[in-house]
């Protein structure tokens, strides 16, 4: 409280330049419709520009969702390409096409130990390693994490509006989101 020497009791704060005026920033969560989002410019002046943005942000959860299990999708479809790199060439061993021209009980039928018809073995290592780097593999990861951060900033920064419909909002495209596709990547994010 400002004593009485301070002059008028005006609610209004410049902290560093920013206005901390007391109808701009809440600090208890807030049902108003016409509360800012992302700039002053995005403010719903109607019902139905409040809606549109609650669909927007709703979208939005969905999207970040369906990113998470895209990277997951990529990373298991790189590192699978990357273990299938490292090839074995077996001495001794002949190509199945020169077995079958020399077997006749082999034309038949020929089954092989890995399905193709060649003379080297697919190893395929199940333990982790230090990846090296890639350019066909690490800018899409780069851009996919990008992607993923301004995404989720974006959703945080609707949450900080401390706007009960926003909130509601990013909560339900979450757990839409995860209802897709939760089941395809690890939910620690």
């Amino acid at each position: 409280m400002l004593s009485p020497r301070h002059g008028d009791m005006d609610m209004d704060m410049d902290m560093g330049g920013m206005d901390m005026s007391g109808s701009e920033m809440h600090m208890v969560f807030q049902n108003s419709i016409a509360t800012p989002l992302f700039s002053d410019n995005w403010t719903p002046a109607n019902a139905g520009a409040y809606a549109g943005t609650i669909i927007f942000l709703i979208i939005l959860g969905i999207v970040f969702r369906l990113l998470l299990a895209g990277k997951a999708f990529a990373e298991e479809r790189w590192m699978d390409a990357e273990m299938k790199r490292r090839y074995v060439v077996v001495q001794g061993k002949l190509p199945v096409a020169e077995q079958v021209s020399t077997d006749s009980f082999s034309k038949k039928m020929t089954l092989t130990e890995n399905g193709v018809e060649e003379d080297v073995m697919v190893v395929q290592k199940k333990t982790t390693h230090r990846r090296p780097w890639r350019l066909s593999v690490d800018p899409l990861r780069a851009i996919l994490d990008t992607c993923i951060a301004g995404i989720g900033y974006l959703l945080m920064l609707a949450v900080m509006t401390m706007n009960v419909g926003y909130f509601i909002a990013v909560l339900g495209g979450t757990f839409l989101g995860s209802l897709l596709v939760g089941r395809f990547y690890n939910s620690e994010h």
